[in-house]
């Protein structure tokens, strides 16, 4: 490969990373999927003016009318999932039925999926 060559490549992979991150931004993060249409069996466990925690059948559902941190632990403390989400409604299937606290902010609430 001559150098005009690498040159070129490697402006165009800075380019390219540099338009991707921007469009990453507004995916759901790892683990969480968004929500088109809720179940009818999702139970509200807290409803704030900001955001709103439902859970359904091992899953967590959060809306929010903004981006919100967010941290899920396991009864025992071990952090299960610990994401910024967009705004918007977003489901996170847990890895076992049980006891999890979720965080968001000053928040802290216990669910049970």
């Amino acid at each position: 490969m001559n150098y005009a060559r690498a040159h070129i490549l490697a402006f165009m992979i800075v380019v390219l990373t540099a338009l991707g991150a921007p469009l990453a931004a507004h995916c759901a993060p790892k683990g969480w999927e968004p929500v088109k249409t809720e179940s009818a069996t999702a139970k509200t466990i807290i409803k704030e003016t900001e955001f709103e925690i439902k859970v359904t059948s091992g899953a967590i559902i959060v809306t929010a009318n903004h981006p919100i941190q967010i941290k899920i632990f396991t009864i025992l403390g071990r952090v299960v999932n610990s994401e910024t989400l967009p705004a918007g409604s977003h489901r996170f299937t847990l890895p076992a039925h049980g006891v999890y606290i979720v965080k968001i902010g000053d928040i802290t609430c216990k669910v049970a999926v």
